[in-house]
């Protein structure tokens, strides 16, 4: 019979005011990020939050959860908006205003003191990830010595990003047998966000970089293993490791170092950078929100970084 693995020690990892209550309410509260939160991500930025509310309540004399109030949660929020930007203060509070409501469904508190609670306005139309020009992209993928396991990867990964739009979390979650010939074509399989599944044609350039990866690396057999992994420490050939997304991000960043682009990009970067470069070449806005997957225009729309070239060119008639 199989049995459940047995819950963390409160005493280890718990808020004071959680450890300090009873077992019931403390295995509410783990259930709320255990049962509740299937992105890790999402389970890691409300655990913080939630953490570091239950501490500043603590600090301020606090005793219970009980206890809590909304002007705890308000005072919490404008002690926040002095040292964070808005939507980081909104994620905060709409974690702290979850788990709440989670104790009041299971009659842990009676209300729910972050219920009634505004957040910070905040209203964004473009998007604040740097974007490099197609020239920069091409120079940047055109840098990189494929001669290596590490080069064949990271230009595969690197592509992967700019012509399929791709998420980083997606395309490092993806497995060989996600890259699959389908009507005489390379296509990928990304496993996004909410367990959706999107497949989508590669841009031939994509479908090189990939074939030769997966070819270069002898990896084409190993259908279930990890498509972008390590590389194993005094060997220069990859490992059965998945790449982590920080060492994703450290590559990208050192890339982008050794092909002398001067703009600060991240891994999101080729998506933008990807969605931009295909409405400027004539694309649609419905079509690049397919492409990336995107449940509403609006949030592509946030990636559409062509009205930076009419503002430059704008600022240019200042002719002094």
């Amino acid at each position: 019979m199989n049995q459940l693995a047995p819950l963390p020690s409160p005493a280890l990892a718990l808020p004071a005011l959680i450890a300090a209550a009873d077992d019931a309410t403390r295995l509410r509260f783990l259930e709320f990020f255990a049962v509740t939160i299937r992105n890790p991500h999402t389970r890691r930025a409300y655990m913080r939050a939630a953490g570091d509310f239950l501490a500043w309540c603590e600090a301020r004399g606090v005793a219970s959860l009980e206890a809590v109030q909304p002007l705890h949660v308000a005072a919490w929020v404008e002690a926040l908006g002095r040292e964070l930007a808005a939507p980081s203060v909104k994620q905060q509070l709409a974690g702290v205003r979850h788990l709440f409501d989670w104790l009041v469904t299971g009659h842990i508190v009676p209300v729910n003191p972050a219920g009634s609670v505004r957040g910070p306005a905040h209203s964004q139309r473009r998007g604040k990830t740097p974007v490099l020009a197609p020239d920069e992209a091409r120079r940047l993928l055109d840098s990189i010595d494929v001669t290596t396991h590490a080069g064949l990867r990271d230009r595969a990964l690197i592509g992967l990003m700019v012509y399929s739009f791709a998420r980083i979390g997606a395309a490092l979650a993806m497995r060989v047998e996600d890259v699959f010939m389908q009507n005489r074509r390379l296509w990928v399989r990304l496993h996004e966000k909410g367990g959706k599944r999107h497949e989508m044609p590669c841009h031939h350039n994509l479908e090189d970089y990939l074939t030769a990866y997966i070819d270069g690396c002898a990896l084409r057999e190993d259908r279930k293993g990890s498509l972008f992994r390590t590389i194993a420490r005094g060997t220069k050939r990859l490992s059965d490791t998945p790449l982590p997304q920080a060492n994703a991000f450290a590559m990208v960043r050192r890339r982008a170092g050794a092909a002398e682009i001067g703009t600060a990009i991240g891994n999101h970067s080729f998506r933008a950078t990807g969605i931009t470069t295909y409405l400027k070449n004539g694309g649609t806005l419905e079509t690049a929100a397919t492409m990336a997957n995107h449940s509403s225009t609006r949030t592509t729309q946030l990636y559409d970084r062509r009205p930076d070239d009419v503002t430059l060119d704008e600022v240019e008639r200042v002719l002094i």
